[in-house]
């Protein structure tokens, strides 16, 4: 079953630039989806598509439906989509510096229950984070990269997401914490039954951890499926994986298809 659905979305900016045209994709509920491709192409638009978060960016849906457990959010604010229990993971980081991780968890959480609920969901996080919890009062402008990260995921599970969408995790991350990061983010999406939706440049990374995949292509999707079924493909082993072997990057035979490939 599907949770979360985008049947033909198309965005553009200002009026004028189409970033997005035409994107479909489905998360099913307790699945972890990824979604790659390079720089511009889409990727995180399609996220603050979702979320709602278009325009302070002056962007805007043109056409196109998103449902969320079966119903059409299009209309709904930011913080209405949030309570339905879609949180959106931001590139950057963006935790709240001044505060030390305990106080950004607080800040995340709704308040709709006792204070007894955010206990446990804060000691659940820090089961999930261990490091967060030895640094629990240390200002979070003063934690690492990776922390601050961390500290970014445990405190979107404040708010008792059904869906978690992750915008490039292992941004300037050294690979063993990308390693440890993506194997707690599997972890939360399997003992907590939680879907994920996961934008990345790191296509192994993604790739060995997801279900299902798309690729973007300067605004559409140019190819789905299987996480295993795409690491097996060509295309994406030549353009996104690094390649397999001695590969002739200019070779004419490869340019032809993946011009194919982007028509």
């Amino acid at each position: 079953m599907s949770l979360l659905s985008l049947n033909n979305v198309e965005v553009a900016y200002d009026r004028v630039f189409l970033a997005i045209k035409g994107v479909s994709l489905d998360v099913e509920e307790g699945s972890m989806v990824a979604l790659l491709g390079a720089n511009g192409a889409g990727k995180s638009t399609t996220l603050k598509t979702i979320s709602g978060l278009l325009a302070p960016e002056r962007g805007a849906v043109r056409r196109g439906h998103i449902t969320f457990g079966e119903q059409d959010i299009g209309g709904l604010s930011p913080p209405h989509r949030v309570r339905m229990g879609l949180v959106h993971v931001l590139e950057g980081r963006r935790v709240f510096e001044h505060l030390t991780p305990d106080d950004n968890l607080l800040a995340a959480y709704p308040g709709r229950h006792a204070r007894s609920r955010f206990n446990e969901l804060r000691e659940q996080a820090y089961i999930y984070f261990p490091r967060l919890a030895e640094r629990s009062r240390t200002q979070a402008g003063y934690l690492s990269g990776g922390e601050q990260q961390m500290l970014a995921i445990a405190r979107a599970l404040m708010t008792e997401p059904r869906l978690i969408m992750l915008d490039e995790p292992s941004l300037g991350l050294a690979p063993f914490l990308v390693r440890e990061i993506f194997d707690i983010i599997r972890k939360i999406n399997r003992e907590q039954r939680t879907s994920v939706l996961l934008v990345e440049q790191n296509a192994k990374a993604a790739l060995d951890i997801a279900d299902h995949a798309y690729l973007l292509e300067n605004g559409n999707i140019v190819m789905s499926g299987a996480a295993a079924a795409l690491k097996e493909n060509p295309d994406v082993q030549e353009f996104y994986l690094g390649g397999v072997g001695k590969t002739d990057y200019h070779d004419v035979k490869h340019y032809r298809r993946r011009k194919r490939w982007l028509a």
